[in-house]
């Protein structure tokens, strides 16, 4: 077991911007996870500091999305890094026999990617490998969609490495390397393990224990609907989960972003033209 914690980190890669959901991410971690799990926890920043239950801070300096991941992966010593946002919310117990059995056997396999979410753009093939119920799965890369995502997945840290290219952003990078990696055709692992927003499984799986699931409370900067679900958990929790979860009705309701500011408006394009056209004749 040993061996496996030396081996893995778990890493948040969140963004200062949205600092706004670090609490919740930290309250429904906390409250879902087994901190036994073997791994090396690191919540990481651009600048700021932050102050999550379990997690050592680490700090990416400024920059564009694929670079900050660059360093964070450059400065940290574990073989393997199981990936998670801070928008990423839990709303399961996790079972830690699933994860020490996943991290033995990638370490002893060299598996590169292993998708740990359900998700309807990934075609998978049956193999005969289950971990406490669920089927390790092989990608079909030709049938399947984002080879290269930002969900929750184990990867071989190098391998990693390997698909950020300089510059990109998240969506480039998913788009792009994607491409990559279904010219390179690697073998991809699935399992279901995550229901991601609520998904069905994606494998013939054999009565599953204890599937975890979360949730991506995000979009476009601002909570989505999947927020309120943890409000009204976080409703009954302690006062200071109370307090936070007042504040998230707040900004959920007045569609503020995670920096507390209005959604600027956009024009349509009819006004656009009117616009453009008013200043051409003035």
């Amino acid at each position: 077991m040993s061996t496996c914690k030396n081996n893995v980190a778990l890493l948040v890669h969140a963004c200062d911007s949205y600092e706004f959901l670090y609490k919740g991410f930290d309250y429904t971690f906390s409250e879902n996870w087994d901190f036994k799990i073997p791994c090396n926890y690191y919540f990481a920043t651009e600048i700021k500091s932050a102050d999550v239950n379990g997690f050592t801070n680490i700090k990416s300096g400024k920059g564009e999305w694929a670079d900050r991941l660059v360093t964070l992966l450059s400065n940290i010593n574990e073989e393997y890094v199981l990936y998670f946002q801070e928008d990423m919310w839990l709303s399961k117990p996790v079972n830690p026999k699933f994860f020490t059995a996943l991290f033995e056997q990638a370490i002893e396999n060299g598996w590169q990617q292993v998708k740990l979410h359900s998700s309807g753009v990934y075609k998978t093939k049956e193999t005969a490998n289950f971990i406490e119920g669920f089927n390790i799965a092989e990608i079909d890369n030709e049938a399947s969609d984002y080879l290269m995502s930002h969900q929750i997945t184990l990867w071989k840290k190098d391998f990693l490495l390997a698909q950020l290219y300089k510059k990109e952003h998240p969506w480039r990078n998913e788009r792009k390397g994607t491409k990559r990696l279904k010219k390179l055709n690697p073998l991809i692992l699935h399992a279901d393990y995550f229901a991601e927003n609520g998904a069905e499984e994606n494998n013939k799986n054999k009565n599953p224990s204890e599937r975890s699931e979360y949730y991506a409370v995000s979009f476009n900067s601002t909570l989505n609907y999947n927020a309120v679900r943890f409000i009204e958990v976080l409703r009954s929790g302690t006062q200071p989960q109370k307090d936070y979860a007042v504040e998230l009705l707040n900004h959920y309701d007045n569609n503020l972003t995670h920096s507390g500011k209005e959604r600027p408006k956009k024009e349509d394009l009819f006004k656009k033209l009117k616009t453009y056209l008013s200043k051409k004749n003035s």
